[in-house]
């Protein structure tokens, strides 16, 4: 696969100069060019270009302006920005800087001196979000950690809280997972947790559906936007995929030969009076009840008053 080349947004009211630009540039870059401050600030949002090549002399909004709102957007924030400007009073650059711009270079500029930083700002954004992502990313099984696990629980919460739609989770452990280690030996166990993890990744068939370890042979899955029937299908589509793996478990106290998971599974509208953890207890609860129940099956739990002091805690 042919790894994509970096994205860079030029905001200048004057054409011919992104012209230019995109044209000495565009053997290494993929280019969009904006004419416009409110422009660039929404497409920003839509794109997220790896690096903004931003003017200041502009009508309507300056670029001092579309930067401030770029830096204080959550989704912007973090893509550089780098003024090209005639301006070339101290007290601008000072300013440009001060608002969050990553370099400032001055008209007329030289095309070497502007490759050079060009290709010095878009390694150091590459180098941050290969560390951001391997921060979020549990390191035996390749997918989302807790960590991760906690930030898109709150976002998608309060998305949906918004806009008053429903919220899914569905937890599932891996059954008699000790038992599994302790006579298979924990290289195998890490592999069987591999095996675990990819398979729910390969069940998450919407963009917006997320998969993350929890912790040990837990795993957890949030479906913004679904309710629990919906959050029963893909529960069942989890467990036959499991299945199909054949993970051997002869140490299993369960009829099934092979590794087997108890699902639970919750969903809900937000409220004013309940939290991002309400939706993760309901579904822990749920849990509790399939382990509780024998195991290698699904529960769903959705309490009539979603007071925290209901659940096993």
């Amino acid at each position: 696969m042919a790894i994509p080349r970096p994205k860079i947004m030029i905001v200048d009211d004057v054409k011919a100069n992104s012209r230019l630009l995109a044209k000495r540039l565009g053997d290494e870059y993929d280019f969009q060019i904006v004419t416009q401050g409110d422009e660039a600030l929404a497409e920003a949002i839509r794109t997220l270009p790896d690096l903004i090549l931003l003017d200041i002399l502009m009508p309507n909004m300056d670029g001092f302006e579309v930067c401030r709102r770029l830096k204080a957007h959550d989704q912007t924030r973090l893509v550089p920005v780098i003024f090209i400007t005639s301006l070339d009073d101290e007290e601008d650059e000072a300013k440009g800087l001060a608002l969050g711009a990553v370099d400032y270079i001055k008209k007329p500029f030289r095309m070497p001196i502007i490759k050079a930083r060009i290709k010095n700002h878009i390694q150091l954004k590459q180098a941050r979000d290969l560390l951001e992502k391997q921060a979020f990313i549990d390191s035996l099984t390749a997918i989302a950690n807790r960590r991760r696990f906690d930030e898109i629980l709150e976002k998608e919460w309060y998305r949906a809280a918004r806009g008053q739609t429903s919220i899914a989770m569905i937890l599932l452990d891996i059954d008699y997972f000790k038992q599994y280690n302790d006579n298979y030996g924990h290289q195998q166990g890490d592999k069987c947790l591999i095996q675990i993890g990819q398979a729910l990744r390969d069940c998450m068939k919407r963009g917006s559906d997320f998969v993350a370890r929890y912790g040990g042979e837990e795993f957890a899955v949030i479906l913004p936007a679904q309710d629990l029937e919906d959050a029963q299908k893909v529960a069942k589509f989890i467990q036959e995929q499991i299945a199909e793996l054949q993970i051997p478990h002869d140490y299993s106290h369960l009829e099934s030969p092979y590794v087997t998971v108890s699902i639970g599974i919750t969903s809900f509208i937000p409220s004013d009076s309940t939290q991002p953890e309400s939706l993760f207890l309901a579904a822990d609860q749920a849990l509790y009840l399939a382990k509780h129940c024998g195991r290698n099956q699904i529960q769903k739990y959705q309490p009539e008053s979603l007071n925290l002091s209901t659940f096993r805690l």
